[in-house]
């Protein structure tokens, strides 16, 4: 199909024009290709590992969430010209997505993620470039079952920091980097609140504002909506797509 179609579809479906985000994530279409897309490849990172595996599965669109210039304006050296030649060596258009990523209240990672807990989800929270990142919504179970149940939707046990209540009742999610939030979780009534990764302070404001946190993993918290988006493309438009795992432990 054509490239111009599946942007144009994307770009209404996630609300790009809408969602206020970091400058450096130029949501939308980051890289053109020669105009047909017969292949999708979702990946968490633009890097050059993904470049690699997107080329070797003659990908011809590289879906990411954190796109080409997280790193703000640089020279094309290094790194930087290597991925924009591979990119452009491989016939590979990039489309980032990241807060309209976040968000989606059907393939959004918060959405997806709350569905494989279990949580019935109620709203918004979170608030980053002013805009509402987390959703909130009730769960009711022990503590160790919800541990469990992020433990086999992430693939990997989260680092917890169980200074909340043995049952929890009103769960927070705002993947990625969403340690600084935990005073907004707080304030929003929350017991529990779920993120990716945060500071070394954010220990002690879990502890002080007596909450049950559990960081998941940056990457690991945010492999969900990618993944999500991709098939729903695949499934409206019928193409075929693969998931490029290239986690950091992170």
């Amino acid at each position: 199909m054509l490239l111009s179609d599946l942007v144009a579809f994307c770009d209404a479906y996630l609300h790009v024009a809408q969602v206020v985000d970091a400058p450096e994530a130029l949501n939308g279409l980051q890289l053109e290709n020669n105009g047909g897309v017969t292949r999708i490849a979702a990946a968490v990172d633009l890097n050059l590992a993904t470049i690699k595996l997107a080329r070797e599965a003659k990908a011809d669109l590289l879906l990411v969430h954190h796109g080409l210039f997280w790193s703000g304006l640089r020279p094309l050296v290094g790194p930087g010209y290597k991925r924009i030649r591979d990119l452009l060596g491989g016939n590979l258009a990039v489309y980032s997505a990241h807060l309209p990523l976040d968000i989606h209240p059907e393939v959004g990672n918060a959405a997806v993620l709350a569905r494989e807990l279990g949580v019935r989800v109620h709203g918004e929270f979170a608030v980053w470039h002013g805009q509402a990142c987390g959703l909130w919504g009730d769960l009711d179970l022990p503590r160790d079952e919800l541990a469990s149940r992020l433990a086999r939707a992430l693939g990997q046990p989260a680092k917890a920091m169980d200074f909340g209540p043995q049952r929890v009742r009103r769960v927070g999610i705002a993947t990625g980097g969403g340690g600084s939030m935990i005073a907004q979780a707080a304030a929003a009534g929350l017991d529990t609140y779920i993120t990716g990764e945060g500071a070394h302070y954010t220990y002690f404001d879990a502890e002080e504002l007596g909450l049950n946190v559990y960081f998941g993993g940056h990457y690991a918290t945010e492999t969900f909506g990618v993944k999500a988006l991709a098939r729903h493309l695949s499934e409206k438009f019928s193409l075929p797509w693969l998931f490029l795992d290239h986690p950091t432990g992170l």
